[in-house]
């Protein structure tokens, strides 16, 4: 199953478990920790974990939801920032990794992390963030669950300066505004009303009053020689590229479900975002990319920010969905998969 960016309040979260962000003597703090504690019943909570006793930094325990949507709280100790010579990249990947594996045992089919570390612990945000895709992604390849990414405001999220000037460049250049577009479109209609009349003369000095069992013989030509669909052409590329389905709908962070409806259906059409996904997760490039997405009934428009960002992503060979999630949610574009 993918992993989705999502900005919310992870105490609200529906899901099997939430993580908290905890200390090492597990006892209810500020930020998120203090807020998971004060939403799940602070006393019942903090009873429990002082029956577990502590938990080291990089490891995780586990405790029941109480009186959180969630039926569980997963505890896990981030590192303290120390200017990154003192293996806390390690420590912040185990602390992710180890979450996972013990909502695995727990049978927990979704899960929702906050930013560990990135808080009261100094944890740079934009390598906090990249840490978190890399652990949970490396995991999400062996085994099948829903993992949220939890940002409460977007001051919480942060794009590598390199990236975000980058992609910053290429909105610049190649974004047409979409008020541009609309007064092109309305200098179109103005026209198209002006020579009116020539069009309708044009249009009577040919012959297109033909039959109507001659429109439908033609029709039925038509229908009988159609292309190939969106279904049958994704199928076919991931043949060609000589990938196996789990490799690929893992890659587009599609769900297994729903790969197994598109795969079974010849005739599926898709939603534009989920097409784009698996042309990502194919590498096609960006003929390809538009040659999919026709299939499916979709184009690349300069006038969308959305289509804009992929393009970006394409023409520079960077086929990561994640991070390319990361930016459209920076964004607010929707995200890809999921």
């Amino acid at each position: 199953m993918p992993l989705q960016i999502v900005r919310n309040d992870i105490t609200t979260m529906e899901v099997d478990v939430i993580v908290n962000a905890a200390n090492t003597a597990l006892q209810k703090g500020g930020g998120v920790c203090g807020s998971i504690f004060a939403a799940a019943g602070a006393d019942k909570l903090q009873a429990e974990c002082d029956r577990i006793g502590g938990c080291k930094v990089g490891e995780a325990v586990i405790t029941g939801g109480y009186e959180l949507p969630a039926r569980y709280i997963i505890h896990t100790v981030g590192p303290i920032w120390h200017g990154g010579h003192s293996g806390e990249a390690r420590l912040l990947h185990n602390s992710y990794i180890n979450s996972l594996k013990l909502a695995f045992e727990h049978k927990c089919k979704s899960i929702a992390f906050p930013l560990i570390s990135s808080g009261i612990y100094g944890y740079p945000k934009d390598q906090a963030l990249q840490i978190a895709i890399a652990a949970i992604s490396e995991f999400l390849l062996e085994h099948e669950m829903m993992v949220y990414l939890v940002v409460f405001d977007k001051k919480a999220f942060v794009l590598s300066e390199k990236l975000f000037t980058a992609i910053e460049k290429f909105i610049d250049d190649n974004y047409v505004d979409e008020l541009q577009v609309k007064y092109s479109r309305n200098r179109i209609q103005l026209n198209e009303e002006q020579y009116q009349g020539i069009i309708v003369g044009s249009l009577l000095r040919h012959d297109v009053c033909e039959s109507i069992s001659e429109r439908s013989a033609g029709l039925d030509d038509l229908i009988g020689h159609l292309e190939e669909t969106f279904s049958e052409m994704l199928l076919r590329l991931i043949v060609e590229k000589g990938m196996e389905d789990v490799q690929v709908y893992h890659r587009a962070n599609i769900d297994r479900r729903l790969f197994s409806k598109i795969r079974s259906n010849k005739g599926y059409k898709p939603s534009k975002n989920t097409a784009i996904a698996f042309a990502i997760a194919l590498e096609l490039n960006l003929d390809q990319t538009r040659d999919l997405l026709m299939k499916a009934g979709y184009a690349l428009s300069r006038s969308s920010k959305f289509d804009v960002i992929i393009e970006y992503f394409i023409d520079a060979g960077n086929y990561n969905i994640n991070e390319i999630n990361e930016a459209l949610f920076y964004y607010d574009q929707t995200l890809l998969g999921a």
